[in-house]
């Protein structure tokens, strides 16, 4: 099509959306409502996929994550541990073996080693209390999980030889505990009514896909062994909820699995034909269930959002077919100065196109300004709108316009020049 052709098209079909101006906005309402919805919801998925990046990336970097249970019970409703009192008889991890990882002859890719014990007990100083999450740690935690302390200090190997009573706290609970702005540092805060010296503020956090981090403090492990409610294996063996293992770079995660696997199946006298009690995990392995969640979540809704771009897509068939019955005279008319059936098509085929393009550039505006509003109203959730979604919905609006305007088109170029010019 030559370009002057096409710009007269062009101001034909503007002229078109002038004239009929409300005809025109509700033709493109559904594409509208279609493009807004699926560019928000895109948008949104993609926020989503993002803030669940940075919960896991705030836990640490380049972490392997060791739980209790065969990957099958953690993948599912958990291990299936059994307790007679305070001895677990089920899948357990015990101190020794976050030892037996520590050795760097048997796992040389292993760089920081860090079990924890959780447990909830209520935390309170000078009359204001809070129930929180208590964490068993060793001085690594706060070098594995990237913590810092922001005033005092963390845990020491000498905290733990001598099962100090000290306490690290989250900066929710510093807040809550000492609310005038008092510098808790040296303070005494009671744990389950046990006084705990506290001798460090961690870093700030925020909230993320498992809460309030800050909701929480740090206490010696072989403190919370003895304080704090606990279990122990069979074999009289210190249980911990959980192991943080640190490597160098990502590209040793294969080789540190394989490591960690071989030493902990040693450690639980595993036969080589039995299954893993327990589980080890990467952030990437995290990430990659719950993006294919998400994903599967975002590609149905967009799909039920893009049936307004098919009703949509009839509705200017519908009114390009009125426009040709509208112009049958000025149809044939053209053609008896010389129009070619090409010229014809061309001209109502750019003007559907244009019709569903107007559309689509409103939902742009319309999604990108939902996807807007959705992170303002969300605390610390960005939707990313990427340009990649809006090229869809660019190409997505073009296609309809061009698939449904093309029978339109074609029935306008067939017309005959006599019988459209006695059309009354």
């Amino acid at each position: 099509m030559r370009t002057a052709s096409l710009l007269e098209n062009l101001k034909m079909a503007f002229r078109a959306l002038r004239t009929n101006k409300l005809r025109s906005a509700l033709t493109m309402l559904g594409i509208i409502i279609g493009v807004s919805a699926v560019i928000t919801l895109l948008s949104v998925g993609r926020g989503v996929e993002d803030y669940i990046a940075d919960a896991f990336s705030s836990i640490g970097t380049n972490l392997l994550f060791v739980l209790p249970g065969s990957p099958e019970e953690t993948a599912g409703s958990g291990p299936k541990q059994i307790v007679q009192g305070s001895t677990v008889l089920g899948p357990a991890l015990t101190e020794r073996d976050a030892d037996a990882l520590r050795d760097p002859l048997r796992a040389p890719e292993v760089k920081r080693v860090a079990p924890e014990k959780q447990s909830v007990a209520f935390v309170s100083a000078r009359g204001n209390s809070r129930r929180t999450v208590v964490s068993g740690a060793t001085p690594e935690y706060s070098l594995a999980r990237s913590w810092p302390v922001v005033a005092g200090r963390f845990l020491s190997e000498g905290d733990l030889a001598a099962n100090a009573r000290v306490v690290v706290l989250g900066q929710s609970v510093a807040r809550e505990l000492f609310p005038d702005g008092r510098d808790p540092i040296d303070q005494i805060v009671r744990v389950n009514q046990m006084p705990y010296r506290v001798i460090g503020i961690l870093e700030k956090k925020g909230g993320s896909l498992f809460g309030d981090v800050d909701d929480q403090v740090v206490i010696p492990l072989s403190t919370s062994q003895t304080d704090l409610p606990a279990f122990r294996t069979r074999a009289g063996l210190p249980v911990v909820s959980f192991i943080y293992v640190q490597i160098e770079d990502d590209s040793q995660r294969a080789a540190a699995t394989r490591q960690i696997v071989e030493i902990i199946r040693d450690q639980h006298n595993i036969d080589y034909r039995d299954e893993d009690d327990f589980s080890v995990y990467s952030q990437a392995d995290f990430l990659a269930a719950f993006g294919a969640i998400t994903g599967v979540v975002t590609l149905f809704l967009s799909a039920i959002a893009s049936i307004s771009l098919l009703v949509g897509g009839i509705g200017i068939m519908n009114i390009m077919l009125v426009t040709v019955t509208e112009r049958t005279r000025e149809i044939g008319l053209r053609k008896a100065v010389g129009a070619k059936r090409r010229d014809i098509l061309a001209q109502f085929l750019v003007e559907a196109t244009t019709l569903s393009l107007s559309g689509g550039l409103v939902g742009i505006g319309l999604g990108v300004s939902g996807a807007l509003v959705i992170s303002r109203l969300l605390e610390g959730f960005t939707a990313s709108v990427s340009l990649g979604a809006i090229g869809l919905a660019v190409g997505f609006s073009v296609a309809v316009g061009l698939f449904f305007g093309l029978y339109p088109a074609l029935r306008a170029s067939r017309l005959n020049p006599i019988d459209a010019l006695r059309y009354e």
